[in-house]
């Protein structure tokens, strides 16, 4: 697959320019995700976007973020979070990364707590 690195460096030059946005741990954001090397989630579309819940802070600047797929693939590496804006979703744990909350463009919804739980206890199995 081709994958268009010089239209993402154009639109990671934007977001650069760009206010930290506020967040709250357990919301879900769209997030510039970008154009990525090899098997690293990539964001789609004009803007690079994929769904991504916020799983912990670490200040004003940056979050740790969970990527989300409506992939129906299965794998002990995805949680199924339930319907986010209208499509199953799963987070996918593999995919865990710090990001600069200039990447967050909108915030979409909230994870629920006991859901929000079940992901933080999973990823903990990580470490």
């Amino acid at each position: 697959m081709q994958k268009d690195f010089d239209l993402w460096n154009k639109d990671k030059k934007r977001t650069h320019a760009e206010q930290p946005r506020l967040y709250t741990v357990r919301e879900i954001w769209w997030c510039r995700l970008g154009v990525n090397i090899g098997s690293e989630q990539d964001g789609s579309g004009k803007f690079f976007l994929r769904p991504v819940v916020i799983v912990r802070g670490f200040g004003a600047d940056t979050c740790m973020v969970i990527p989300l797929t409506t992939s129906l693939r299965q794998h002990i590496l995805r949680i199924p979070v339930g319907e986010i804006q209208g499509k199953k979703a799963s987070a996918i744990l593999s995919q865990i990364r710090v990001v600069d909350t200039r990447r967050l463009v909108e915030k979409i919804g909230f994870l629920e707590k006991d859901m929000f739980d079940r992901i933080r206890k999973a990823a903990r199995k990580l470490f």
